[in-house]
């Protein structure tokens, strides 16, 4: 299953697994999620080659406006938080959403920000109210949640203004970052066994600088921030042994303005930053010691305010959702000749456009 996080501004993680990637029971296609909150609905759509199409019982009505972002679900299922809980959705084989026979409430959590360990056991919160970060036990025949602890973080001694955005687990697990708004950047250690998050120390930024999202490639070699504010763009950092940060030659790279979402590709070839501002996508080939270049024809026009970003299973199309709309939901392919950039294959309005689409995410 996999857990559903805002993605509007000051919130952060939508969609974390469940079980960490696939299992029994679930969908067996390649699909995307839209968490709307203006309609506070989700819509799915099956990717076909070159289109979209709206799964059974599509929209599913929530109750609540989705609150988080930042994540990946599995093919079973995923969570999605709200302003005071977090709730689990579980994916058919045809992509269509049902509740659990318990209900949909997993954990009674105020979180800005939601992640899924890569082994699927841990979930992770990303407190909106206070400086802790709460971790979960998931059972992953039901997806329910049962509270392990949480841990305080301190904030940089000349802090910008705290404001939780997004927080990651590291591919390899053993690694938690937290984006905090123009406080910087907390990271922490994490033990895969017990569950134990440990505080280690903190990135700072400068007060005029907001750190709003979170990317890190499949070795855990390199970090990916999405900037704004003074300095502005897509920051990429080394990471050391213990988590921490040496940025790399050349970093923060130039993107649009607001850049507030991440997607890298499987191969870690290419990163895309989504510009909410300008409304439009940055594309960038990732070259020795992550230095960035952009690509052919970046920025890419996308919806207005688009907000979130990813790649599907296959790694054939980027997605995008777009919170003021024209259109919610737009599909991406990679351009045949030039590598890595982006050609416009498909759009859909996820409602009644605009739906308020604040984050998406696509199955694994």
């Amino acid at each position: 299953m996999a857990a559903i996080l805002p993605a509007l501004t000051g919130c952060s993680g939508f969609f974390p697994p469940i079980n960490g990637g696939g299992g029994g029971g679930g969908a067996t296609g390649n699909y995307v999620y839209v968490a709307n909150s203006t309609t506070m609905t989700v819509s799915g759509y099956g990717i076909g080659k070159g289109t979209l199409t709206a799964v059974a019982n599509s929209p599913v009505a929530l109750g609540y406006a989705p609150g988080t972002r930042g994540g990946t679900p599995s093919k079973r299922g995923f969570y999605v938080a709200s302003a005071t809980t977090i709730n689990v959705y579980l994916i058919g084989s045809n992509g269509a959403l049902t509740v659990p026979s318990a209900g949909s409430t997993a954990a009674v959590a105020t979180v800005a920000s939601l992640d899924v360990s890569p082994d699927g056991n841990w979930l992770i919160g990303l407190d909106s109210f206070q400086h802790l970060l709460n971790v979960y036990q998931i059972n992953k025949t039901t997806g329910g949640l049962a509270a392990t602890g949480a841990v305080t973080y301190p904030l940089a001694p000349q802090t910008g203004t705290w404001v939780p955005r997004m927080v990651r687990f590291s591919p390899n697990g053993l690694l938690i970052y937290a984006a905090i708004g123009t406080a910087g950047d907390e990271i922490f250690s994490f033990n895969t066994t017990t569950g134990l998050a440990t505080f280690n120390q903190f990135l700072a930024i400068g007060t005029t600088t907001s750190d709003n999202a979170l990317a890190i490639d499949s070795n855990t070699a390199y970090l990916y921030i999405a900037r704004s504010g003074v300095g502005p763009g897509v920051a990429v950092y080394k990471i050391g042994a213990s988590g921490q940060l040496t940025a790399v030659t050349g970093s923060p790279f130039a993107a649009g303005a607001q850049t507030y979402s991440l997607a890298l590709t499987s191969t870690n070839s290419y990163v895309y930053a989504a510009n909410r501002t300008d409304s439009t996508i940055s594309g960038y080939t990732i070259g020795t010691g992550a230095v960035l270049t952009p690509l052919s024809g970046s920025p890419y026009t996308s919806g207005s305010l688009v907000t979130s970003i990813g790649i599907d299973s296959t790694g054939t199309y980027l997605l995008a959702a777009a919170n003021g709309g024209s259109p919610d939901l737009s599909m991406y392919s990679f351009d045949a000749t030039t590598p890595g950039k982006l050609v416009l294959a498909t759009r859909v309005a996820t409602g009644t456009d605009p739906t308020g689409a604040v984050a998406i995410a696509l199955t694994h």
